[in-house]
């Protein structure tokens, strides 16, 4: 709860923060550089997932990794609240994305480790966590935004620091409860010579960084395109390390090639819900009507309407698989529903648009919300608990980075296909997108019995 307290704190200001004048406290930065970065950003989020995954089976541990990135992010925090202008904006980002990143991967893994593959209760407690989750996303946004139009961004982002700093406190003080032996040990250790071939392409890898900023190839309009292609080349690599090591047997293997589908169905489904913090962000900010009963909210605002619907209908969701039990739609199945919502709640965007700037209805984003949420609540809290069932034993927390591999590609889709939104032309872009996502959902239905029979038994 705390961390995304803080990440979703900091996250619903910072496309503001980035293309804000300087006047305003803002970086003074175009709004196609905004959207590129904040997507850049989050896909480097859930990038850096495969790092902690690989931190926690190869050298810490899943928990004492989780540990670890918690206090990683609280530096981000500080970054971004204490050094000035572009210098705290990369500090506190890199920082935040990788701590992150590791945390959200260790997290779902000490969580499935306190259930047994096959019990049916596992989908409903990660829905139950996954409403923790939101209670922070929702406070997150709403004090960061009064504490902005208090006292600026910058205070906004010291909040954020303060939130994770409970969080660790709070964490420590409970810590015994979730130390299990899976978790405190890595399951695949580093060998003497492995250490020293990743420690030299870690150095090749920051020394091609380097050179790529040097020569001007890393600009903030294509920094989300560039995340994207590297989380391709990424996922594959992993899809394919991990589908051809000797340490998987074959009803591992034949599981890890059933998730290859639902990994771009995941990816597509995230391309589309993470554009609150792109598109929506500016649509928040230009079109829509934001006079409440007298007051005009902040365009921050927004980010906290998904938790709140989240939080509402976690539980339900949660009550809902358990009492259907072994008669729950499979995997397959949740996952296709979760990208058709999607596709209709772009769609839905449709009938308000071409209006004035600040003439869309309050309530029209309140409703189109509704509907990534309910998309979300099939896809997300149903795919981490998905990628603890369908990870090989060898590999347990870097099939779980791979589920946010998909995230991370979306994250970074949702920023590049940013680009191409105009508030002045809008119906082919939603109805475009929104389409595709309907199409997809249709693909994963007729293909459900041989995902199925890969999975060897895990619906």
């Amino acid at each position: 709860m705390w961390e995304r307290f803080s990440f979703y704190g900091m996250q619903g200001l910072l496309a503001f923060y980035i293309y804000y004048s300087l006047s305003d406290g803002g970086l003074g930065m175009s709004e196609a550089a905004a959207t590129s970065i904040v997507g850049a950003y989050g896909g480097l989020v859930y990038l850096s997932s495969v790092i902690g995954g690989w931190v926690a089976d190869r050298v810490l541990g899943a928990e004492k990794t989780l540990l670890a990135a918690a206090l990683i992010i609280m530096f981000g925090h500080i970054a971004l609240a204490v050094f000035p202008g572009a210098i705290g904006l990369g500090v506190g980002l890199v920082s935040v994305a990788l701590g992150s990143g590791s945390l959200k991967t260790t997290t779902s893994t000490v969580l499935g480790d306190l259930y047994d593959a096959k019990d049916v209760r596992r989908d409903a407690a990660f829905s139950i966590y996954y409403m923790g989750v939101n209670i922070g996303g929702f406070v997150g946004p709403l004090l960061t935004s009064v504490v902005w139009g208090w006292k600026g961004f910058h205070w906004g982002f010291g909040l954020a620091a303060v939130g994770m700093a409970l969080g660790l406190v709070q964490y420590l003080l409970l810590r015994r409860h979730t130390v299990t032996e899976s978790g405190s040990r890595p399951t695949n250790p580093l060998t003497r010579p492995e250490r020293v071939r990743w420690v030299i392409t870690l150095v090749a890898a920051l020394v091609v960084i380097t050179a790529a900023a040097l020569f001007g190839l890393l600009r903030a309009e294509n920094l989300s395109v560039i995340v994207v292609v590297l989380t391709i080349i990424t996922a594959i690599a992993l899809f394919t390390v991990i589908g051809s090591s000797s340490r998987v047997s074959s009803d591992e293997r034949s599981r890890v090639f059933s998730f290859i589908p639902l990994f771009i169905a995941s990816a597509v489904f995230w391309t589309l819900f993470q554009q609150q913090f792109t598109v929506l962000a500016i649509y928040s900010d230009q079109r829509l009507d934001r006079n409440l009963f007298g007051f005009e909210l902040p365009p921050s605002v927004v980010t906290s309407i998904n938790p709140v619907f989240i939080i509402i209908f976690a539980g339900v969701f949660a009550a809902m698989w358990t009492k259907l039990g072994e008669r729950q739609p499979s995997t397959p199945i949740k996952f296709a529903l979760g990208t058709m919502i999607m596709g209709l709640a772009f769609l839905a965007f449709i009938p308000f648009s071409g209006g004035a700037n600040g003439s869309v209805p309050f309530y029209a984003i309140v409703l189109i919300l509704f509907l990534f949420t309910l998309a979300e609540l099939c896809i997300s809290p149903v795919g981490q608990s998905l990628a603890t069932k369908l990870s090989p034993h060898a590999f347990h927390s870097q099939m779980v980075a791979l589920y946010f591999l998909s995230i991370a590609l979306g994250s970074a889709g949702a920023g590049a296909l940013s680009g191409f939104y105009s508030t002045d032309n809008e119906v082919p872009y939603f109805l475009t997108i929104g389409l595709a996502s309907i199409v997809v959902g249709i693909v994963l239905v007729t293909v459900k019995k041989p995902i199925l029979k890969l999975m060897r038994g895990v619906r």
